[in-house]
């Protein structure tokens, strides 16, 4: 029944073709930040949910 439906939608095959490149595109952005990104910024936002943590504890 899914199959006749969308066999009837014009255009349906440009979707998949769309969400992919997206996919895509989303992934290559991710990958060329992670290799760009400078080292200190990581380690800052890794120490962030520890510095709210260390915060709580003592009482501020």
């Amino acid at each position: 029944m899914i199959r006749n439906v969308l066999q009837t939608i014009g255009g349906i095959e440009v979707y998949p073709i769309i969400s992919l490149l997206m996919f895509f595109g989303l992934f290559a952005t991710v990958l060329i930040w992670f290799f760009r990104v400078d080292i200190s910024h990581v380690k800052t936002m890794a120490s962030i949910p520890l510095e709210d943590a260390q915060s709580d504890e003592n009482g501020k």
